[in-house]
């Protein structure tokens, strides 16, 4: 779900300590054959954690609690306000307004293969799906709501208890709550792109030559993309400054730490699906891929804590539009298809 400010209030809340105590610190690799959750090829299996092995009940669960403005305080926002299916579960504004209008703090993310992350928020402040879904429902700008109150609520709804049982075996408490959420996100598997086909299927045709060269730009030593976009997910999910601007308001990764060496650092986003996924950073600050590229091109701004790969890229402009076309063959039309409509 979209990025919460006090995030460190929240991991001291009780009711986070309630949510996770029954959470054990392994996690499983579930290969499930419903086709709620189907591993592309060339993908690993879904991590599940043990005690929330995937279910048909536990994802209806889910995608219910997903959609339903009941999280938020005054019921006007849910999860998937901000988190748009036909935008791959990100949205389309530089910061997503939560309730009464108040503003957000950073952009909101895709979701697409969130369950495959190995922590989660920007600064990966958060391990787990269970835990991060307490963050933006306690968040003052987000749904400022309180779990307590939530299942008060949840007490008179006869369809989610019923649906609370089947899942857990347990009318709805933080426990199920969290668990059904993060079983919901887990199933947000996307790996059909036309680069998918052609790289993981072997479809030569299934990229034009543009799309072929900027694919080998991508991983050229002149560009550097992969050495941080890397992995089935376009990801190593490090913490880096891409000298965005010279001076932050977001102080980054140092919102965990503290350390003067992690402000303005922020995990490596994945690319699939960034069609959909504009306004583009942390801050929403680009609005199309060509603005992106342009950035690299130009070495971006001086910080303390760039990345030493972020340098002037000196592309000309067949170059930078091969680069734009191979981000566009990472988008997963059968992703969005298959969930536009929820």
């Amino acid at each position: 779900m979209r990025i919460a400010g006090k995030f460190l209030v929240l991991l001291s809340s009780g009711i986070m300590m309630l949510a996770v105590a029954c959470e054990k610190s392994n996690s499983e690799k579930f290969d499930t054959k419903s086709s709620l959750v189907q591993i592309p090829t060339g993908f690993p299996a879904m991590p599940f954690p043990n005690d929330n092995a995937f279910s048909e009940a536990r994802w209806r669960f889910g995608k219910k609690l997903f959609f339903d403005p009941v999280l938020s305080i005054d019921s006007t926002l849910s999860c998937g306000s901000c988190h748009k299916p036909h935008l791959a579960f990100a949205d389309d504004q530089a910061f997503s307004p939560g309730v009464f209008n108040r503003p957000g703090v950073r952009n909101a993310p895709s979701l697409a293969n969130v369950g495959y992350h190995p922590y989660l928020l920007r600064e990966g402040s958060i391990k787990t799906l269970e835990m991060q879904v307490l963050v933006p429902i306690q968040e003052h700008n987000e749904f400022a709501h309180d779990m307590l109150a939530i299942i008060a609520l949840l007490e008179n709804r006869k369809d989610y208890q019923k649906l609370s049982v089947q899942a857990y075996q347990s009318p709805p408490t933080p426990f199920t709550i969290t668990r059904a959420l993060g079983t919901y996100q887990r199933s947000l598997i996307s790996g059909q792109s036309t680069w998918d086909k052609y790289f993981y299927q072997g479809k030569e045709q299934a990229l034009s030559e543009s799309e072929k060269r900027g694919w080998q730009l991508f991983n050229s030593a002149k560009t550097n993309c992969s050495s941080c976009h890397a992995g089935f997910n376009f990801s190593n999910y490090s913490f880096q400054n891409n000298g965005l601007d010279t001076a932050y308001l977001d102080l980054g990764r140092a919102r965990l730490t503290g350390l003067s060496s992690d402000q303005a650092l922020f995990k490596v986003p994945s690319l699939r699906n960034v069609e959909f996924t504009t306004p583009y950073m942390h801050n929403g600050q680009f609005n199309t891929l060509l603005e992106v590229v342009n950035h690299y091109n130009s070495g971006g701004e001086n910080h303390p804590n760039k990345s030493a790969l972020i340098t002037p890229l000196n592309l000309n402009e067949s170059e930078k539009s091969d680069l734009v076309n191979f981000l566009l063959s990472l988008s997963d039309h059968h992703f969005i298809a298959t969930h536009k409509n929820q």
